[in-house]
C-alpha cells in the first residue's frame, strides 16, 4: 500500500472511490502521537488510498473530507 503525496488528488479518487460503491467504502483515520503523524486511508477492499501527514494545516482539511463524506453518507 502507498501513500499518495498531494491531497488534491487524494480527495478527489477518495470522494469518486466512496461514490462508485458507497456500501463497502470504508474510511480509517489513525493518529501517532509518538511520530506527530495524522494518516487517513478510504478503502473498499479492492482499492486502497492512503495520506499521511506531520503538518497542522492538513488536519483541517481532512477534517473538511472527512465531514463530506459523513454528510454523503447519511444523505441518502
Amino acid at each position: 500500500m502507498t501513500y499518495i503525496n498531494s491531497w488534491e488528488e487524494f480527495a478527489k479518487a477518495a470522494e469518486k472511490l466512496y461514490l462508485t460503491n458507497p456500501s463497502k467504502a470504508r474510511i480509517v483515520l489513525k493518529y501517532r502521537h509518538c511520530d506527530g503523524k495524522l494518516a487517513m486511508k478510504v478503502t473498499d477492499d479492492i482499492v486502497c488510498l492512503q495520506y499521511r501527514t506531520e503538518h497542522a494545516q492538513d488536519v483541517k482539511r481532512i477534517e473538511k473530507l472527512n465531514g463530506k463524506l459523513m454528510r454523503l453518507m447519511v444523505s441518502k
